[in-house]
């Protein structure tokens, strides 16, 4: 089985707010886990936005040492507009960053790991969630 963590999910690890999400990273083969190059992004962002001395610099490439990001794909972009289409129809959107970590994580036939099972629970798609936190 393949674990893909969103964004939320990388940032309370990262930031020691879950001990759980640790625990249970720790009991899987770095192989079986990763990240989108969504999320790589998102981090990187957040990153900017902090002085370069702070620790997170650090955590976050420390990080990206052992959780690879999966290059976003041709299946990734079909999933999306998919995606997108279903979610834009029933006017339940949710953001579009979340909408490509979805996509990514079909295409990859991985589980997302979130803590926004609110805002994926409403993709139609055969996409599995799970929440670690």
């Amino acid at each position: 089985m393949r674990y893909m963590l969103d964004t939320d999910t990388v940032s309370f690890l990262i930031k020691g707010k879950s001990l759980a999400i640790k625990n249970r990273l720790e009991a899987l083969a770095p192989s079986q886990v990763c990240i989108s190059v969504m999320t790589r992004a998102e981090l990187q962002f957040g990153l900017k936005r902090l002085p370069g001395g702070h620790r997170l610099h650090l955590a976050v490439r420390q990080f990206f040492k052992i959780v690879r990001a999966l290059p976003w794909d041709v299946e990734a972009s079909d999933w999306y507009a998919d995606i997108r289409h279903q979610l834009v129809s029933t006017g339940r959107t949710i953001g579009e960053m979340d909408m490509m970590i979805a996509a990514h994580s079909l295409s990859a036939a991985a589980v997302l790991v979130t803590n926004n099972l609110r805002h994926y629970e409403r993709i139609a798609a055969p996409l599995i969630l799970e929440n670690w936190t």
